[in-house]
């Protein structure tokens, strides 16, 4: 698979490594190359980029601001010298965070994930067999067969899986899981919580029963959740 990919950072040495770094990566083609988040904002709106390289500290506009503004389909990692921004990378849903000064080997790492993000994509949902997600500042692979349910925390989720101990926790957004999940095996019941339907086995009192744990649906979700129901009963 092959990904268009674009570069924005302020330093023109390390606006020079990072296009070195594209030219070496086979897969990779470079369609634009900005020292400001300004000029890409200006540019890259009429241009298919894949997969961004963004610094995070520019003037007049950050990467973190730009990240905002840049289109769901594009995936970010984020180029720092500064480590205190990794969780605000998270919190935008960036695809991986990138600690300057950067060797080729970390960055081929990222764009790898980048291939595997793509791709996982391209499947349709129902050949989806697990989901990776990021924890602990590690990429963990969760098969789908495992998963019970998701709770939402602000700006956290919590992935609960069947026979696990306790839950893996990761830095991403109630949407952005669910747009990973199939929607013929997972559904959100609650702003709080997606479930996995196979794996519902007791109802109390509008509640989904999962041991000691009492899942509300909320009354947004409740007319779906009742026509699910009614399939299968």
């Amino acid at each position: 698979m092959n990904l268009n990919c674009a570069i924005v950072d302020d330093e023109p040495l390390a606006l020079d490594l990072m296009e070195s770094y594209v030219n070496k990566t086979s897969f990779l083609h470079l369609v634009g190359k900005y020292s400001s988040a300004v000029l890409a904002m200006k540019e890259l709106p009429d241009k298919q980029v894949d997969l961004l390289f963004l610094d995070i500290q520019m003037p007049e506009l950050s990467g973190l601001e730009y990240s905002k503004m840049v289109s769901p389909a594009t995936r970010i990692v984020f180029t720092t010298a500064f480590e205190q921004y990794a969780i605000d990378g998270y919190r935008v849903n960036a695809l991986d965070y990138l600690l300057k000064p950067i060797s080729y080997s970390d960055f081929l790492q990222a764009a790898n994930k980048a291939v595997q993000w793509f791709e996982l994509l391209q499947k349709p949902r129902e050949e989806i067999t697990s989901i990776f997600v990021k924890s602990d500042y590690k990429l963990i692979q969760i098969p789908l067969d495992n998963i019970l349910y998701i709770e939402g925390l602000k700006d956290y989720v919590k992935i609960y899986e069947e026979n696990a101990s306790k839950p893996i926790l990761s830095l991403m957004s109630m949407k952005a899981v669910e747009e990973l999940l199939p929607s013929s095996r997972f559904m959100r019941v609650h702003r709080s919580f997606i479930v996995q339907k196979e794996k519902i086995r007791v109802i109390d009192r509008g509640r989904i029963v999962f041991g000691k744990t009492y899942i509300p649906v909320s009354d947004s979700y409740k007319q779906a959740f009742l026509e699910y129901l009614d399939q299968r009963s």
